[in-house]
């Protein structure tokens, strides 16, 4: 007998808030069920903070239901605010539907297309008559009731805009608009979304009772956002985001950023990218937790990049920690290329580079012994590299690398 869904996204610590635990786990239970998760293309990319949703999506896909994958190019017009101190950068369209074609294609590396659907809320959105949708769907919104949620609150102070505003109005049309069009039940998201979900679950229940109809199935489900031990969010990185695709994030620095997270992250890790069984994740993480870092890193670096990929960014950070001189190394290290002249001083260099941050974090590093060129500790200000050459091998504390050609 297969298992429950609710039961699997529970106890691998995916389920986060819930608006009707007793419905959805019997709707699970019974299935299939059409869910819904939604992607607004604010870049021509997916960060680690989608795959983790993605993830969630899976599992429903696996165990039989029917997964909606929504790309908000029509929300992402607006901007949420939720998380927000200001409001966001205004896109144009021409720039929203490039991002959205450019996901479209990401998201075929990660989830079943052939069993689900993927739409755009453009296209019931941007030909929706404005006043129409302030009479239709804005009439069931409080204003005091909005203001009082974290994504509102939080902006008051600030400056909030009517144009952000209209994006929990907006959102909660969009899971309606499925529910009607595809019986769609459930919406899925990150904890930062419970508030627009809600709006969605409850604008259901307020068309319905406005024409003495009974109160839809319509459920929101939130898995917690991944965050570090120290509470941070997890997901960035020396460079910035920790992208899905190889061109903004490599694969040896995916790698890299899981191999190494904090002891106290591994089992949840692997509870959350790998389907090992509960039990075998603790007792790894006990006996072990060198080789269970390991094991996760190379698990989720294979889900994000593939199997060949991952494996070959394990081997290249294996090769690196053996081999400390320029010749023999691996292609696939992160290379950087820089201007500066030949020669010139390390302090300088250092500061071209993205792993450094600042000139005086590049001294403070060098008089500490934390730097290594080509195998060789640097510990004086004032040296230059080489010369003669045009390429160098930077080994920063004991975990970074990088090519660095002038």
């Amino acid at each position: 007998m297969k298992k429950n869904a609710f039961d699997t996204l529970q106890e691998r610590g995916f389920i986060h808030s819930v608006s009707h635990e007793k419905e959805l786990r019997e709707a699970l239970g019974k299935g299939p069920v059409t869910f819904y998760l939604g992607i607004d293309p604010t870049a021509d990319n997916l960060h680690i903070g989608h795959f983790f949703a993605l993830q969630v999506f899976k599992i429903l896909q696996d165990h039989g239901h029917k997964g909606i994958l929504l790309i908000g190019n029509a929300t992402a017009m607006v901007g949420d605010p939720s998380g927000k101190s200001d409001m966001r950068k205004m896109m144009t369209q021409e720039e929203v539907d490039n991002n959205a074609r450019e996901i479209n294609v990401i998201l075929h590396r990660f989830i079943d297309v052939k069993t689900a659907r993927i739409v755009h809320n453009a296209d019931w959105t941007r030909g929706y008559d404005f006043i129409d949708f302030a009479r239709n769907i804005c009439t069931y919104f409080n204003l005091a009731e909005m203001f009082s949620k974290d994504c509102y609150k939080n902006r008051l102070g600030t400056g909030l805009t009517l144009l952000e505003i209209l994006y929990m109005p907006m959102q909660a049309n969009d899971f309606l608009h499925l529910n009607n069009t595809y019986g769609c039940t459930l919406q899925i998201g990150g904890s930062d979304q419970w508030s627009n979900i809600l709006a969605g679950v409850e604008l259901g229940r307020k068309v319905s009772f406005a024409n003495d109809k009974p109160r839809p199935l319509m459920i929101g489900m939130c898995n917690p956002l991944l965050t570090k031990a120290d509470g941070t969010k997890m997901g960035k990185t020396e460079k910035g985001v920790l992208w899905v695709s190889r061109d903004k994030t490599s694969t040896y620095d995916c790698y890299q950023h899981f191999l190494n997270v904090y002891d106290e992250d591994v089992e949840q890790l692997l509870r959350f990218f790998t389907m090992l069984p509960i039990d075998d994740i603790k007792k790894m993480c006990k006996d072990n937790i060198v080789e269970a870092k390991k094991t996760m890193a190379l698990a989720v670096t294979e889900k994000i990049h593939g199997e060949t990929e991952a494996q070959q960014a394990q081997a290249t950070a294996q090769s690196l920690f053996t081999k400390t001189t320029a010749g023999g190394r691996p292609d696939d290290v992160p290379t950087e290329t820089i201007k500066i002249e030949r020669g010139a001083n390390i302090v300088e260099l250092l500061a071209l580079t993205s792993i450094i941050q600042s000139k005086r974090q590049a001294r403070e590093l060098v008089e500490a012994g934390a730097i290594l060129v080509d195998g060789e500790k640097i510990t004086d200000t004032a040296a230059c590299v080489d010369k003669n050459k045009t390429e160098f091998l930077i080994k920063k504390g004991k975990k970074t690398f990088l090519r660095v050609t002038i």
